[in-house]
């Protein structure tokens, strides 16, 4: 019992020390901006690039380390889907910050001439960028490019269930940032509490939409504006004219990255009534050439701790306790009971009684929903909160665009998964439960910017015909011409 208690208040001590670290930092960094509010494009590019540097120079090291915390983690995986999008990302930010910044000239009415309008970008300040644990380096980086191609500084609370990677990622960026433009934050509970209740000029939030309502509701306290990136159960829809060996192929790929650990990862599949065995056998199929085994494996990524582990198996368990008939795909008939290592399953008969059916996945179990019409289809989708992800597979644009028309969902990829996430050009964000906002590549930009408006005068104005006293001819005419 002593022993416990010092434990206790040791990891009590430490946690206030980083309490008392993240106040200190925050306020260094708002004077820090307050000295320099509007750093020039070379500036901002100049860190960008150091960004860019130090994240190549330390990608085993970034590799090792979450495959650690995982236990297990396919260091493909994380060179793919973290490092490569990263770099992608950074590389875009270089080429075209220059160009985001330059002033946007807007029209000037007949009324208010001669005149001059423009919109100038302008740092918010300090930021406040909080990391998940599922992909802990990307969406370090990514939202860290936004805010130093804005011109702010950026504080980063990172995930307690990546402690390996904090430190390696605390190392890494201390490297190239003083702690009062970049800095890294970690610490439990109370720490990620504290961390929201600052009055950040901008928070960027990825995790839970649960979370994600309690991390709205502290920066409401100090007017914080917010970008969330939450989840949700994001379908997959196989329509009726598409080889099912293609759907499930591409599936099973979006699936299977990072065990389905993904916030856009498909979390559920609706198919075509005739074809769902066809399908369930074409998915078995695709996994099983991409992944002979899996216990040793080391393409196949672990569940990142116990407490996930536990609850995706207790969602199998409700699940088929209320009806569900699960297929285990599990090539090579391995015991996995000793790791953390989960074979994945296919869910037929679910039904709405049953937890899977609203709680996000995150995980390889996939539900199959079967349809008998595409309208069903969409029906089925909409009766629910709007996705973070929705997936098309269907040669026919006809079709494409009859989905994509009646359906809601942060982003779409057809006849693809996750893919619509690693376009740097293109928007990243939820709607409605899946969250609000944007960023990635220019939208990244203008969310960590104040678009101010900017009307300038010179010595010639017109502004006195506004003036009072207001009967008199001019105003007559004024009105007669422009009020019609």
């Amino acid at each position: 019992m002593v022993t416990n208690t010092a434990e206790v208040s040791a990891f009590d001590t430490q946690s206030d020390a980083e309490v008392v670290r993240l106040k200190e930092l925050f306020a260094r960094q708002k004077d820090a901006y307050r000295k320099s509010p509007m750093p020039s494009a070379d500036q901002r590019i100049a860190h960008l690039k150091a960004l860019k540097d130090i994240t190549i120079k330390y990608q085993d090291q970034l590799a090792a380390a979450v495959n650690e915390d995982f236990s297990c983690r396919s260091k493909d995986e994380t060179l793919l889907a973290e490092i490569l999008t990263s770099v992608e990302g950074i590389n875009m930010a270089i080429k075209k910050t220059r160009k985001w910044m330059k002033p946007s000239k807007r029209a000037v009415g007949m009324l208010f001439a001669p005149a001059k309008n423009e919109v100038r970008y302008q740092p918010l300040g300090v930021v406040g960028i909080i990391v998940p644990w599922n992909y802990p380096i990307f969406l370090v980086i990514g939202p860290l490019v936004a805010a130093l191609s804005a011109g702010n500084r950026a504080m980063i609370k990172m995930s307690e269930f990546t402690p390996t990677l904090n430190k390696v990622i605390k190392t890494m960026l201390a490297e190239v940032f003083e702690e009062n433009r970049v800095c890294i934050i970690e610490g439990e509970a109370d720490a990620a509490i504290a961390f929201t209740e600052q009055p950040f000029d901008h928070i960027l939030f990825t995790g839970s939409t649960t979370v994600g309502r309690f991390v709205m509701a502290a920066a409401a306290k100090n007017l914080t504006p917010v970008t969330l990136e939450l989840g949700g159960k994001s379908p997959a829809i196989v329509s009726d004219h598409i080889s099912m060996k293609d759907a499930a192929e591409r599936i099973c790929f979006g699936k299977s990255m990072n065990a389905g650990q993904t916030c856009v990862a498909p979390d559920y599949i609706l198919v075509p009534k005739a074809k769902e065995q066809a399908f369930i056998d074409a998915y078995r199929n695709a996994f099983s050439k991409m992944y002979p085994t899996l216990k040793n494996n080391n393409d196949y990524t672990a569940i990142v701790n116990d407490r996930q582990h536990q609850r995706l198996t207790s969602l199998l368990t409700d699940a088929e306790a209320k009806g569900a008939k699960l297929t285990v795909i599990n090539p090579a008939n391995e015991d996995l009971s000793a790791g953390r290592k989960i074979a994945p399953v296919i869910m037929q008969n679910i039904s709405a009684e049953m937890d899977i059916a609203d709680e996000e996945i995150f995980g390889p179990i996939l539900p199959i929903i079967t349809y008998n019409t595409i309208d069903d289809a969409i029906a089925y989708v909409n009766d629910r909160p709007r996705p973070l992800a929705l997936y098309y597979f269907g040669y026919q644009k006809s079709e494409q665009d009859y989905v994509l028309d009646h359906t809601h969902s942060g982003g779409v990829s057809i006849n693809d998964t996750l893919m619509h996430l690693a376009q740097e050009d293109m928007p990243f964000g939820g709607v409605g439960d899946s969250g609000m906002g944007h960023y990635h590549g220019k939208e990244g930009f203008i969310t960590f910017s104040k678009a101010k408006a900017v009307h300038r005068k010179g010595r010639i104005s017109t502004g006195g015909l506004a003036h009072p006293p207001y009967d008199n001819f001019i105003r007559r005419l004024i009105y007669a011409f422009f009020i019609r």
